[in-house]
């Protein structure tokens, strides 16, 4: 079909803008292709990636303006509600980024690295990921109705230590809930001695029995044993009646708590998870004692004595050293099936450090 003379201007003149070649009109051919990058500077330096670019960097400087003044006005009108919007930003930053770093430890670990022959960091970002993914489940099946997430966000607000994982607990909270978590912990430390106690009657070797009842009334006592004492009964931990898998339920129920386990399980169960918990611990100190102690960052120095078993919230970093030292040379001379020895370890050294400490 003929074109008119308006239709046809108009065509010639996008095809000169652009520099393509073109048949609409019938019978004629255009001059030869031109690209657009060596004959119009407008096409090369505005292309559409650099344009898209261009469009990004500006919706994301908007959208940091925006926020930067929404945080201002959080911060000025609502400062408590602001130390909690906070507080959620940067624990969610700080998940991203260790889920990132747990992908890249277990790609490792396919392609043939042993959990045991991870560096310590590695293995205990591992242990610690594995936890608060199991503790956030819970609360993530809460929000999954419609309209549960209003419910959730107050109750994470009230019940912050239930249903929160570390990441976004404030500085304050993580203090105030260590302490409260280690107060549940100690509570158990004297049924464990009277435990061993009772167990110590069982036991033939009369000059063994002896030592465990020393040991256990040292610590009563308020003092904190030896290490060369802790190990000088270690035979007794790697058989009945006090090996790992052939303590007595009652025993077992006692221990758990120690690791924050729950003791509301059947025994074989308690006795189970005991051992692998255990086993955990003896591979992270072994990975601990390659690194060695004096590499590690005072919060790292912190969590690891909390970790097994101390209140390190008011001690200093010299107290933490000096306990993590003692802890490392019982846990290194043990092995695997001696590991029961491990467990109440944590109440031997932790019960009465640091106003009970002695040298070794």
């Amino acid at each position: 079909m003929a074109l008119s003379c308006s239709s046809l201007c108009s065509h010639l003149s996008l095809i000169r803008l652009c520099g393509l070649r073109t048949n609409i009109i019938n019978n004629t051919i255009y001059s030869p292709y031109v690209s657009c990058q060596s004959s119009l500077p407008l096409c090369r330096h505005y292309s559409s990636s650099k344009v898209r670019r261009g469009v990004g960097r500006y919706v994301a400087s908007k959208f940091q303006r925006a926020n930067s003044k929404y945080e201002a006005f959080l911060k000025r009108r609502f400062p408590r509600f602001f130390q909690l919007y906070h507080t959620f930003v940067e624990g969610f930053k700080l998940l991203f980024q260790d889920a990132k770093a747990v992908l890249r430890i277990k790609a490792k670990m396919h392609s043939g690295v042993q959990h045991k022959d991870l560096p310590y960091r590695e293995m205990e970002m591992l242990r610690q990921f594995r936890r608060d993914m199991i503790k956030a489940v819970p609360l993530v099946v809460i929000s999954i109705p419609p309209f549960a997430n209003y419910l959730v966000f107050v109750l994470m607000y009230f019940f912050p230590r239930q249903l929160l994982i570390p990441y976004f607990w404030t500085p304050g909270q993580q203090v105030e809930f260590r302490g409260l978590y280690h107060s549940l912990r100690a509570q158990h430390h004297w049924p464990v001695l009277r435990g061993l106690e009772s167990t110590s009657h069982k036991i033939k070797d009369a000059q063994l029995q002896s030592r465990l009842k020393d040991l256990c009334a040292k610590v009563q006592n308020g003092a904190t044993p030896k290490v060369s004492e802790i190990l000088a009964v270690r035979s007794l931990f790697s058989r009945p009646p006090l090996g790992i898998k052939r303590m007595s339920t009652h025993q077992m129920r006692h221990v758990s708590p120690l690791l924050f386990l729950t003791p509301r399980l059947p025994g074989f169960l308690i006795g189970r998870r005991l051992n692998s918990h255990a086993l955990e611990l003896l591979q992270l100190d072994r990975a601990l004692s390659r690194l060695g102690p004096h590499q590690l960052s005072e919060a790292e120095l912190k969590q690891a004595c909390f970790v097994r078993g101390l209140n390190s919230s008011r001690l200093d970093a010299n107290q933490c050293r000096e306990w993590l030292s003692q802890w490392l040379q019982v846990s290194t001379s043990l092995k695997e099936s001696e590991v029961s020895l491990l467990l109440h370890s944590i109440v031997f050294l932790s019960a009465n450090y640091p106003n009970g400490s002695s040298r070794h």
